[in-house]
């Protein structure tokens, strides 16, 4: 009797560590939005708060390399989504786009395998998915919140949930930072701005909010160890794309595209795992999909558990590219940018230098002049300096605004801020030739149009979605042009920094 108790005793945790380890893993996706590296206390940021994501990175692993795959929300979700470069996605390349239902997500793939998906607040887009047939967001189907997903879905049945936040997109609340307790003096402010305190306030309200990201996705994961699927679920916190700033968002420097990452999955990840092989958005949904037992197909990225796992070294370099961000050009027109960024450099080739990058200088629909910036106190004190640069100053308003030329050569390490040009110097003739065959193999090899047709206008016809566009007549008289400015001052009545506009 006392051995067939043993028997038994034995055959029932052999039956229990089998079905535990075939357990399928649930996936927490935590995206901000225009949240640039290094802006988190696991990166050495001794002023912005990032509990959570510290401790995913203490957990897990932080990576030091990781990019987007085009700096503009729809795009940058749509690689994350269904594992393909923006320009492998036909229309998905631009923002304010039609979804490229033609190529399915990482989402559908899970729930045609028993998974049950979900999100809540911004997804994939700005965009149109309903054209495409679809009935709710790629994402996935949009709840209030995270409880109440996972109270609506059966009991054992894995899951993946989006958590899109909208922090810290713009508008700010003005000096929402300061009032946290946050200092002027503490800022870091790039080199591409002028050092000034109404800048320093924006930084922080920017500061504030993503701050209020990480709490909220504290909560989140609190939850997920209360209920005892943490050690189950593989949670990624990042973002789509740089901070909403001139010369970051909608731009391949860094601060438009090196995004915070850190990623906690016990079963695959060390605590403690510093990754410095370079990591483009692309990988997430081969990477998903390798980990539940689907074999990706049609997919451009790389899974990366043979990296975390140290059984391959990973690359060396990242390629990254952007089209049309927002409709800021008359005619509909695009900015084509490609680059290509290893740890020593960064090439960037401007496909039509002629046009803007940050959009027209005079008023194009709703936006504004210099539209793919979004407005703020710190773009119009910078668009006040046109023509006004001070001898041995930088010339903020030609770095932010001004027309760039055909090729740009940045060595990082030396210029982090990516403000010294290095394509025209002989010095350097030899690196730009390599990065260029190397920006350019990658093109054909992925089936870039640009590739065999520089100048095509395909992103240019792209159907730019939102249902209503302002009338000229409907923009505030203080932004029309940017030679009006507003009456911007140093200081409020009480002493607190200028106001975000």
């Amino acid at each position: 009797m006392k051995i067939l108790f043993l028997f038994l005793l034995l055959s029932s945790s052999v039956v229990e560590e089998k079905s535990n380890s075939e357990k399928k893993p649930n996936i927490l996706f935590l995206i901000a939005d225009d949240w640039s590296f290094p802006h988190a206390g696991a990166y050495g940021d001794h002023l912005v708060r990032t509990p959570t994501f510290d401790r995913l990175a203490a957990e897990g692993a932080l990576f030091i390399n990781a990019y987007t795959a085009s700096p503009s929300c729809s795009p940058s979700r749509a690689s994350i989504l269904n594992g393909r470069y923006p320009h492998q996605n036909e229309q998905g390349g631009n923002l304010w786009s039609e979804w490229p239902a033609q190529f399915p997500t990482y989402v559908s793939l899970l729930e045609e395998a028993g998974y049950f998906t979900g999100s809540t607040r911004k997804g994939w887009g700005p965009g149109d998915f309903q054209v495409s047939g679809l009935e709710h967001n790629p994402a996935g189907k949009v709840y209030n919140d995270f409880e109440t997903f996972y109270k609506a879905k059966d009991e054992g049945q894995p899951f993946t949930f989006w958590f899109g936040s909208s922090d810290p997109h713009r508008e700010y609340v003005a000096n929402t930072g300061i009032q946290s307790g946050m200092k002027l003096s503490d800022v870091a402010v790039p080199e591409f701005y002028p050092d000034l305190d109404c800048i320093r306030n924006d930084i922080l309200d920017y500061y504030f909010e993503v701050e209020r990201f990480d709490r909220e996705c504290g909560q989140i994961i609190n939850f997920l160890e209360e209920i005892g699927e943490l050690d189950n679920t593989i949670i990624v916190m990042t973002s789509d794309n740089g901070m909403p700033f001139p010369r970051a968002k909608a731009n391949l420097y860094d601060l438009g595209t090196r995004m915070p990452l850190a990623m906690r999955w016990p079963t695959k990840i060390k605590a403690g795992t510093q990754e410095k092989s370079f990591v483009n958005f692309v990988d997430f949904a081969p990477s998903f999909l390798e980990a539940t037992g689907i074999q990706p197909e049609n997919m451009s990225g790389k899974s990366l558990w043979p990296i975390l796992e140290g059984q391959t070294k990973g690359d060396q370099e990242v390629f990254l590219e952007r089209e049309r961000h927002a409709n800021v050009r008359k005619g509909d027109l695009s900015y084509p940018m490609r680059a290509v960024r290893t740890h020593e450099y960064l090439y960037i080739r401007n496909i039509m230098p002629e046009r803007f990058p940050a959009g027209d200088p005079s008023v194009h629909q709703s936006v504004g002049q210099f539209g793919d910036v979004d407005h703020s106190i710190t773009k119009f004190l910078i668009m006040a300096m046109e023509g006004k640069t001070q001898p041995g100053a930088p010339d903020y308003f030609q770095l932010n605004f001004g027309l760039r030329p055909e090729e740009e050569l940045y060595a990082v390490q030396e210029d982090p801020y990516q403000i010294n040009n290095l394509a025209a110097d002989p010095e350097f003739a030899g690196i730009k030739k390599e990065l260029r065959k190397r920006l350019e193999y990658w093109m054909l090899e992925t089936g870039d149009k640009r590739a065999v047709e520089p100048r095509s206008t395909y992103w240019d016809q792209v159907r730019y979605t939102p249902s209503y566009q302002m009338k000229d007549a409907d923009i505030p008289e203080l932004i029309k042009t940017y030679r009006i400015m507003p009456p911007f001052g140093p200081y409020s009545r009480d002493g607190i920094p200028c106001l975000n506009h």
